[in-house]
């Protein structure tokens, strides 16, 4: 698989298309059927992937399934991608350990995250990262408004005060949230410095070795159970490599802006692999508040949209 710059910048951008500039795909829309069908599939995968890991946690506890997602995934990048090491610079390879630190306190928030309160309000608080930095990224005053309506879903999403979530939950969400702003940021400066996906696997082997001591803290030996190992694959392919893979092929016909707005499904379809898997209903009003977020994504991927044809 190869991950380019538009694919490194725009792989957490659900609402932050300013980190992504994706080919525009040419021919009408039924052209382009093909590529949103595979971001779709690539969504799907994520949050499925995250729900197995939910399943995986009584096993390795959160910080052990971590530890498995990025070391199995580290393992398959740097099989496929062979990168090379020589011939950087040291800003190079401080970008890779800025985007590969970014990846490991982004994911280790995450499950912290999914491990105390549902999957779908996880996600939703987490989105809020990419939309600030989108809101910061365009200096719009309407951007204001599609702020305004994110922190309105998220005050329902917690019942006001987050008195219906685990505080420490919540929190461990909104800091993975910033840490996928960060994301965004490194992983476009990393597609930029590194050929196809060489950046990835190397940060993504960064981000293997930050986490492993936490990982044998936590579990132990249960981290070399061969069933618990195969669970860890699972879910290191479905989070990280097929999605990858998927979004790749999706960016060489989908324009980066549409991409994005479908990435802003991101809290949907969470909320909906948490209640097939993980059996973790909605009320209305957590429904509603996931609805207002992504209305509020997708308002400033449009918003940021109009603005650069504009110019």
């Amino acid at each position: 698989m190869a991950v380019d710059s538009q694919v490194a910048g725009a792989k957490a951008v659900a609402p932050a298309p300013a980190a992504a500039a994706g080919p525009v795909a040419p021919g009408g829309g039924h052209r382009r059927f093909g590529p949103v069908a595979l971001v779709v599939a690539g969504g799907l995968s994520v949050q499925f992937g995250s729900a197995v890991a939910v399943l995986l946690m009584p096993r390795a506890g959160a910080l052990g399934v971590v530890t498995l997602r990025l070391v199995l995934a580290a393992l398959v990048l740097l099989l496929v991608c062979r990168p090379k090491v020589r011939g950087y610079g040291r800003a190079d390879w401080g970008t890779v350990v800025a985007f590969g630190t970014a990846m490991a306190g982004m994911n280790v928030l995450f499950y912290q995250s999914i491990d105390r309160i549902p999957l779908g309000a996880a996600v939703t608080l987490e989105v809020l990262g990419p939309l600030i930095l989108s809101v910061i990224a365009s200096r719009r005053l309407v951007n204001l408004l599609w702020a305004g309506l994110a922190f309105g879903g998220v005050a329902l999403l917690g019942g006001g005060g987050f008195d219906g979530l685990d505080p420490l939950g919540a929190g461990f969400a909104l800091a993975a949230g910033a840490m996928w702003a960060a994301y965004i940021v490194f992983s476009a400066r990393t597609g930029r410095r590194f050929p196809q996906a060489d950046g990835l696997a190397l940060a993504m082997a960064f981000g293997a070795v930050l986490t492993l001591p936490l990982g044998i803290a936590e579990a132990g030996d249960a981290l070399l159970v061969p069933s618990t190992i195969a669970l860890g694959l699972g879910v290191a392919l479905l989070s990280s490599v097929l999605p990858y893979t998927l979004e790749l092929l999706a960016l060489r016909r989908l324009p980066a802006p549409t991409f994005a707005v479908l990435m802003s499904l991101e809290p949907a379809i969470a909320a909906g692999a948490g209640f097939l898997v993980l059996h973790q209903a909605l009320s209305v009003t957590d429904g509603l508040a996931i609805a207002l977020v992504i209305a509020a994504s997708m308002g400033a991927v449009r918003t940021q949209r109009a603005a650069a044809a504009a110019l």
